[in-house]
């Protein structure tokens, strides 16, 4: 019914950039929060960056003006511009979405992963 689809992973060196986008399609009737979540091996999933439909943000502390999350309500697509990238930020990147689909049943929808990896 809800598919939440990113682009934009890939390998970089340190200190250069890298942009994720993620698009939700589908039965949608409304979509709430929006953010990034992150998995490196080992480790558990963390919360990246999250925004609100007003435009209200958050940031995990190890990412704070490096990283800048926006979205485009009318095409339903959030984005997360990474600058400074480093080698503890290589993980898999997941888009989530709190949504609320034309059934009006309101879940939380996960994209399928897109891969970051930093290294020189």
């Amino acid at each position: 019914q809800v598919q939440l689809v990113e682009s934009g992973g890939g390998l970089v060196q340190p200190g250069e950039s890298l942009r994720l986008s993620c698009a939700a399609s589908g039965s949608i009737f409304s979509i709430y929060a929006m953010g990034w979540y992150r998995q490196a091996p080992g480790k558990q999933r963390e919360l990246v960056a999250a925004i609100t439909p007003g435009g209200s943000t958050k940031y995990a502390d190890s990412v704070k003006d490096r990283f800048t999350i926006s979205r485009d309500n009318a095409k339903n697509t959030v984005t997360l511009q990474m600058n400074s990238l480093q080698p503890e930020d290589t993980a898999l990147y997941y888009c989530n979405a709190e949504i609320r689909t034309t059934n009006l049943v309101r879940d939380t929808y996960w994209g399928q992963g897109t891969q970051v990896t930093v290294s020189s």
